[in-house]
């Protein structure tokens, strides 16, 4: 009786084992659902999906979804995009709503977008509806695209660029922010190209159109369909200012050079003062050898006392005529006014 029942309970846990184990490797449910939508796949797929660590509802439902789509997909295919860590539902809608567009996206360029980092969908989408991107990026902290005309006025200008999708250089295409530098650099070439303000103000298409000649999409994971100035505004005098700049940096240099030659001038005032104090040393030095000559020339008999005296009227001589000349240039300023004695 023991040994019955061990062996009934033995049967039973088999059997729930099997089941489970039956389950897990083989989802009946799933693969029904692929048979009545008209998609055949194997149960030795779905078991070796299990075995490889692919989770069998990630790859089946999709390739239900697309071949309800009419799309030609085989289970090969996803079950690869999915071991290279892509997002096989999002590749398999991109390619549905792609083929409801008609637009010509094969699953190869599909999955590569998706694996390069892309959103494929959004990819497409943006195909069928063109995107609207504002230059400059207001995010980003600039208001307007600043250009100077060569009269010298400052404008500030707002585009708008129009833009689709390239499904073809999805894969190693520059982004938005190219198209914002290089759309942003030709409105300033544009501006600085015009004679006068004046000119862009009245054809601000005129800007519109340069830029648009010169390919600015090349290279790009875009096309641009159109550039729209939004807005142009008149800004600042920069050549007046950049004018007045110079002319008061010229005038800086002008009075730092005066000074430099103010300090010359009188670094040589004060030499030429230290010159003449030098030579009036001198001749003082020379005057106060004049007694020792005449002494000398006492002691030796080539000098004689009237000849002394003769010296020293000279001189006394000389002293007074000095004086008189210097009375007679003082007379007739103090006599200014005296009226003359009787």
């Amino acid at each position: 009786m023991y040994d019955t029942t061990l062996l009934v309970a033995v049967g039973v846990f088999a059997v729930i084992l099997f089941l489970i184990l039956f389950t897990y490797f083989i989802p009946v449910r799933l693969w029904i659902n692929a048979q009545f939508a008209g998609v055949q796949v194997r149960i030795s797929a779905l078991i070796g999906m299990r075995l490889r660590n692919v989770p069998p509802s990630r790859i089946v439902l999709p390739l239900i979804t697309a071949t309800k789509a009419g799309l030609d997909l085989s289970i090969e295919e996803l079950e690869a995009h999915y071991l290279a860590k892509g997002n096989v539902q999002l590749v398999v809608t991109a390619l549905v709503s792609a083929s409801k567009a008609g637009i010509e996206l094969p699953f190869a360029r599909a999955a590569a977008i998706d694996l390069a980092g892309r959103n494929v969908l959004e990819a497409v989408k943006m195909r069928v509806t063109p995107k609207v991107i504002d230059c400059p990026d207001p995010t980003k902290g600039r208001a307007t695209i600043d250009g100077v005309a060569m009269d010298g006025i400052q404008l500030k200008a707002k585009a708008r660029v129009t833009v689709r999708a390239n499904l073809d250089r999805l894969v190693g295409g520059a982004g938005e922010e190219t198209i914002i530098a290089r759309v942003g650099e030709g409105i300033v070439s544009s501006i600085g190209f015009s004679s006068s303000y004046k000119q862009v103000l009245e054809s601000p298409d005129v800007i519109s159109k340069t830029v648009m000649r010169k390919g600015l999409d090349s290279g790009t994971a875009f096309e641009i369909l159109s550039i729209d100035i939004a807005d142009v505004d008149v800004g600042e005098n920069i050549g007046a200012k950049l004018q007045s700049d110079q002319a008061e940096a010229d005038k800086r240099i002008a009075q730092a050079k005066a000074e430099e030659r103010r300090v010359m001038a009188v670094a040589l005032e004060q030499e030429m003062k230290a010159r003449t104090q030098e030579m009036q040393a001198k001749v003082v030095e020379a005057e106060a050898q004049i007694p020792l000559a005449i002494a000398e020339a006492f002691s030796k008999g080539n000098f004689g006392i009237m000849d002394y005296y003769r010296m020293k009227n000279i001189l006394s001589d000389t002293d007074m005529r000095q004086s008189i000349a210097r009375d007679s240039g003082e007379g007739p300023h103090k006599g200014q006014g005296s009226q003359p004695v009787a």
